[in-house]
């Protein structure tokens, strides 16, 4: 196995191993790298959907985005091969994922991890980019960790998807429910590496105890924190590749590409650990 770091503060590229064959021995060292760089990417590995999943239970549960599914598309492509247009509203969340973001921080259980696979990918564009929230904390002066020790926000699907004009119905998709948006720290102390990386995002708002422009305000500083070049990776997609992300250390997004061109992907999400990523109460 070889294990070789990024560029930028997150991120490792992995090759050498099968994780249709991977085994406790090897998990370990995978698991240990993991916490360390919050990002692996393994080149080429063309998994079978039952094996996806079977990576993604290494992580932890799967939280279940579509009833019975533990491997779900994120695709432009219709199960006929027909393309969807830009304003349905599937196309309008995959869009709105070009945000930087991290995944189901919108519901009261947030996500603790993330698997990506692709099996189409685009002539051009159709990147993932992946950001480092711990060390954007770690670039903050003294006066503004201690601003923002205690400071929460709401995160909200509906309030994303409404930054670039989608109004999303109640019960379109995942994520789109009838509850109170979630309240979370600014701060998130990783459970098991102890690091605190900045907990933001396109879903995060309102501020409690500061006025609209004041949450927007510092929000907007917080991301630009996070999304400096020297933070940031950057994966152009091959078939076959898959990539597992730390959702409580990095933000995500996907990048723009010719939606008259498919573009496949399939998605596993590993719910988080009640004592940790459950929601603030309102």
């Amino acid at each position: 196995m070889n294990i070789q770091p990024s560029q930028a503060t997150l991120g490792t590229i992995i090759t050498g191993i099968s994780l249709a064959e991977l085994g406790d021995s090897v998990w370990q060292e995978l698991e240990a790298a993991f916490l360390e760089f919050g990002l692996l990417v393994f080149p080429a590995q063309h998994l079978s959907h039952a094996d996806q999943a079977a990576f993604g239970r290494r992580f932890g549960e799967i939280e279940q985005l579509q009833s019975g599914k533990d491997v779900v598309p994120l695709s432009n492509q219709r199960r006929d091969g027909s393309l969807r247009k830009e304003k349905e509203h599937l196309m309008q969340i995959l869009i709105g994922n070009e945000g930087w973001h991290t995944d189901s921080s919108y519901m009261p259980l947030t996500s603790k991890a993330a698997m990506l696979s692709a099996h189409t990918v685009p002539s051009s564009g159709g990147q993932t980019e992946w950001a480092d929230a711990r060390a954007g904390y770690e670039t903050l002066d003294q006066a503004t960790r201690e601003r923002i020790a205690d400071l929460t926000a709401h995160h909200s699907l509906y309030y994303s998807q409404a930054k670039i004009g989608h109004e999303a119905k109640p019960g379109a998709s995942f994520g789109l429910h009838d509850q109170a948006p979630p309240l979370r720290p600014l701060v998130k102390v990783h459970p098991l590496t102890g690091r605190p990386a900045l907990f933001v995002g396109r879903h995060a708002y309102g501020i409690p105890g500061l006025s609209e422009s004041e949450s927007e305000a510092l929000i907007a500083e917080l991301m630009n924190a996070i999304c400096q070049p020297e933070h940031i990776y950057t994966h152009q997609w091959q078939p076959g590749d898959i990539a597992v992300w730390d959702n409580r250390a990095l933000l995500h997004r996907a990048r723009p590409y010719d939606i008259s061109e498919p573009r496949v992907m399939f998605h596993t999400r590993i719910a988080g650990d009640p004592q940790f990523e459950t929601a603030l109460q309102v």
